[in-house]
């Protein structure tokens, strides 16, 4: 297991992850455009929700690209975290929306293991990953994750503490 390499991929995540929240806060709702442009799916919900928007998804790739190199990994590889980060949050909202939930709701699991599941996977290659190592990155950030969450609602980043 290669615990430092680990650390790393789990801090980009979690820059992914924290990168469109800090944009919200700073920007508030400008260049907040929805990436499904407000698109009903026949069973009359959103594709994906308002909360998923074009900034927060260009906000975490340069974010996650820009980290990556402090972090001595490569420029690409960051950008490759960020995008899979958020392609495995982009699937979990919609599967979210299919089930009736509402945008933001909690859905322990679903809204962890796709957002590190995807860049673990992604990475592995490029990084030597092993199949434990991703495992050991899905299951930190699945803990770390809902940890996290309440502290960046007690820090205001996020509007519920999940």
């Amino acid at each position: 297991m290669q615990l430092e390499l680990i650390f790393k991929v789990l801090l980009l995540v979690g820059i992914a992850n924290g990168a469109p929240l800090v944009a919200k806060k700073l920007l508030g709702g400008f260049l907040a455009y929805p990436l499904d442009a407000g698109a009903t799916l026949p069973d009359g919900h959103p594709l994906f929700g308002s909360a998923k928007t074009i900034r927060g998804i260009v906000v975490c790739v340069i974010a996650t690209a820009l980290c990556a190199p402090l972090l001595g990994l490569a420029w690409t590889t960051g950008a490759l975290i960020g995008s899979t980060a958020m392609a495995g949050d982009l699937l979990s909202s919609f599967i979210k929306r299919r089930m009736g939930r509402a945008p933001s709701s909690r859905a322990f699991g679903l809204d962890q293991i796709p957002e590190s599941l995807l860049p673990a996977l992604a990475c592995s290659p490029v990084l030597g990953l092993t199949l434990v190592d991703v495992i050991v990155v899905v299951a930190a950030f699945t803990v770390g994750g809902l940890g996290m969450s309440l502290l960046l609602f007690k820090i205001r980043l996020r509007d519920q503490p999940h």
